[in-house]
């Protein structure tokens, strides 16, 4: 969609899923068997026909860059637009912005080139099927100055704890903004606002010593802009802990839970040429997900398999994710637990976590 560009802001999203982030930001984190988190906000903005997306980064994104290239995946690696990762930059001595401000200030030039009225503003730890056109109608029909993107959900959890929830009246008008915690419309940090207004309200913010977007340029003037909520209704998961890691990811196991993320419209990740899985006559395999490369030997029950694993005859798995490369040699027992990429488990051993507390190894480790 030639009116809206996007921005995916990374650089408030804290890295809170321990070793899972020891080298990587959290939107690299990998999910359901070949994503990153990343991978659904992209897709999402790929389907509306965003055509220029700027991500602003600042810590841990090595593998970030690894991943998203030129933005082939989703049709960005274009001559004109496309993917911009924007890293702060510290070369103007005049610059006194900071935080998140700090990107809008050195990286202004994106949004003035771009030719794109509205922005789109996202982060990555909210997971979900938004059709983005949707909201921007919403957005034009309501004569918004901003439209805040929420959902309601019909159980809150432990990750809801330190979201952002929203009153709105039956006109769909936002009438306050706030964080009770037994509150059910839970803001998805997503909203669309005219190029105009934001580099407008950036620009007082910066002016005050402010920086932080959402909470100083929005949040605090509640009582001066048109604040629309648009109701999103579908597929939700808010991943911003090791244990909404684990219990989203094996909660797609769930056929109705996999087909609402999944079906609904494709995503998108990096393109890897694997071979499809192989399984031996001793393999046991039920109600997993295993990724193509995979090789299995042994048991695997409940549980999620990214590329490349290997499973060697006796080696049991149950209700665990194992990500890319892993090894698991015979007669190893898995149970409750998360293995990064590249983990090696050696003949005999048994690791054992508890189903609201995984037992989790960091990359490169070898046990």
């Amino acid at each position: 969609m030639k009116q809206l560009m996007g921005v995916i802001n990374l650089d408030h999203e804290l890295d809170l899923l321990n070793e899972l982030t020891y080298f990587r930001c959290g939107a690299a984190v990998p999910f359901a068997g070949r994503y990153r988190l990343i991978d659904f906000v992209m897709s999402n903005m790929m389907h509306a026909g965003v055509l220029d997306i700027a991500l602003f980064v600042r810590r841990k994104y090595r593998s970030l860059l690894d991943h998203l290239g030129e933005g082939r995946p989703w049709d960005l690696d274009r001559k004109r637009g496309g993917l911009f990762i924007l890293p702060p930059d510290w070369n103007d001595p005049s610059d006194v912005s900071s935080g998140e401000m700090q990107h809008i200030h050195n990286n202004q030039d994106f949004f003035e080139r771009g030719s794109a009225q509205y922005v789109i503003y996202t982060g990555s730890q909210h997971l979900s099927n938004v059709d983005f056109c949707a909201a921007y109608d919403y957005h034009l029909k309501q004569e918004a100055d901003v439209t805040l993107i929420y959902t309601k959900v019909d159980r809150l959890r432990p990750e809801h704890q330190y979201c952002t929830r929203l009153d709105v009246d039956e006109s769909g008008r936002v009438t306050d903004i706030h964080l009770e915690q037994d509150h059910a419309n839970i803001y998805m940090e997503m909203f669309i606002m005219e190029k105009k207004l934001f580099l407008h309200l950036a620009k007082q913010c910066i002016a005050h010593g402010e920086s932080h977007f959402f909470r100083d340029a929005i949040q605090k003037n509640r009582g001066r802009l048109r604040i629309a909520g648009y109701e999103y209704n579908g597929y939700h998961a808010v991943i911003n802990s090791l244990e909404s890691y684990y219990r989203n990811s094996l909660e797609l196991l769930q056929p109705e839970k996999y087909n609402s993320l999944f079906r609904e419209q494709p995503v998108h990740t990096k393109i890897k040429y694997e071979v499809p899985a192989k399984y031996s006559e001793s393999a046991d395999v039920s109600n997993s997900l295993v990724a193509n490369g995979c090789q299995i030997g042994g048991t695997v029950h409940n549980s999620i398999l990214f590329r490349g694993v290997q499973v060697k005859e006796g080696a049991r798995i149950y209700n665990s994710i194992i990500m890319q490369k892993c090894v698991i040699e015979g007669d190893a027992v898995l149970e409750n637990v998360i293995l990064d990429k590249d983990v090696t488990i050696s003949k005999g051993r048994k690791l054992q976590g508890d189903v609201k507390k995984p037992f989790v190894v960091a990359k490169d480790t070898a046990i």
